[in-house]
């Protein structure tokens, strides 16, 4: 592999040249233009984390405990689907590489892998499970249940695409899912390539704040919803029963010109006022992204991109070194604001570069 790999970036770099184009255009695009892609990223450099000094970190622990799991870091992976087109060991490698790094992992409904098989390949892996409802209710039931039965211990319900993006990196290079995804499989009967507004066309969009509730009174396991960019909706899902929202603009792939999720972040946090978990998403690529996270409100980070492109330079052993280098950045960013813990990081650690307090 040459070089080892310093930092997420450079996995990016080694997995744009190794990845068919137009797998890597389906990961690593966005919608539209592109904007809220781009200002995922962008919208870091203007906010400033505030040291504080002459603290004592000479022991400084990442951990946390998130839903009942304790956690080696507020960082988790975020659902991403059709895993085995970047390789061939795809879900469960990741989870395997998840464990060993001692955090969490979320299943996509789109997966190349069935909870099961991931269960099995990782069993003392922390997993979560991500749901699409889809206009059958009865494959939507059924990947529920196994999940739930595979100790998968909660859902987050993607609210954010009732249709999907449009993502013209795909339809530039008409990419199409060829390997077998066993949710589809279901829900169509058969398996043959597919474009992604097909895949989409199986998501119900009739989704309301009824059926929210109605998962939650019928899961077993805490129900988180994912797609909140509004305050306004984080309130709702308080009422609704919600355990958990994840502030996301689905990796910039579906509405485009919204906001980057680290500027929602802050008003949503308000609205939520610490009464359920708060989780983050979208352009996080380095530890001080996740420690303006922590200062603006969330309670742990979830990436996508980055553990991927470990897992396609290197596999499992990639998307470890991913986690791990995250998980180091995470740790010396700590001491340098002068803090101890995850939960030592306030707002007053952090300020706006254009609206300084």
């Amino acid at each position: 592999m040459g070089r080892e790999p310093v930092n997420v970036a450079d996995y990016e770099a080694l997995a744009a040249e190794r990845l068919e184009p137009a797998v890597l255009g389906y990961f690593a695009g966005g919608a539209g233009d592109e904007r809220t892609l781009r200002r995922n990223l962008e919208a870091f450099e203007d906010w400033e984390l505030m040291p504080r000094v002459l603290v004592d970190v000479t022991e400084v622990d990442t951990t946390i405990e998130l839903f009942g799991s304790r956690l080696s870091m507020p960082l988790v992976v975020a659902p991403f689907a059709f895993q085995r087109l970047v390789h061939p060991d795809g879900e469960e490698a990741l989870a395997r590489a998840v464990g060993r790094a001692g955090t969490a992992m979320c299943l996509s409904t789109l997966a190349t892998s069935t909870p099961a098989r991931v269960a099995a390949a990782a069993p003392e892996t922390t997993r979560w499970f991500q749901l699409y409802s889809f206009k059958d209710k009865a494959v939507t039931e059924a990947l529920l249940a196994e999940a739930v039965e595979n100790g998968f211990e909660a859902v987050a319900l993607t609210v954010d695409a009732p249709y999907v993006g449009r993502r013209e990196r795909d339809l530039r290079t008409g990419f199409q899912v060829d390997r077998t995804v066993p949710a589809i499989e279901a829900a169509l009967g058969a398996d043959r390539a597919l474009t992604v507004t097909e895949l989409f066309s199986l998501v119900d969009p009739s989704l309301d704040w009824d059926s929210l509730a109605a998962l939650v009174e019928s899961c077993e396991v805490p129900v988180l919803l994912k797609g909140v960019l509004s305050p306004q909706d984080a309130e709702l899902a308080v009422e609704a029963g919600a355990a958990g929202i994840v502030v996301s603009n689905h990796g910039g792939r579906q509405l485009d010109g919204v906001p980057a999720t680290i500027d929602a972040l802050p008003d949503v946090a308000e609205a939520v006022a610490g009464r359920i978990k708060l989780l983050v998403d979208g352009g996080f690529r380095r530890g001080i992204d996740v420690l303006t996270a922590l200062a603006l409100g969330a309670d742990a980070v979830q990436v996508g991109r980055p553990a991927l492109w470990g897992l396609a330079v290197n596999g499992e052993e990639g998307a470890l070194h991913v986690l791990e280098l995250l998980r180091e950045e995470i740790k010396l960013g700590l001491a340098l604001l002068g803090c101890r813990t995850p939960a030592d990081v306030t707002r007053a650690h952090v300020r706006h570069r254009l609206r300084p307090r």
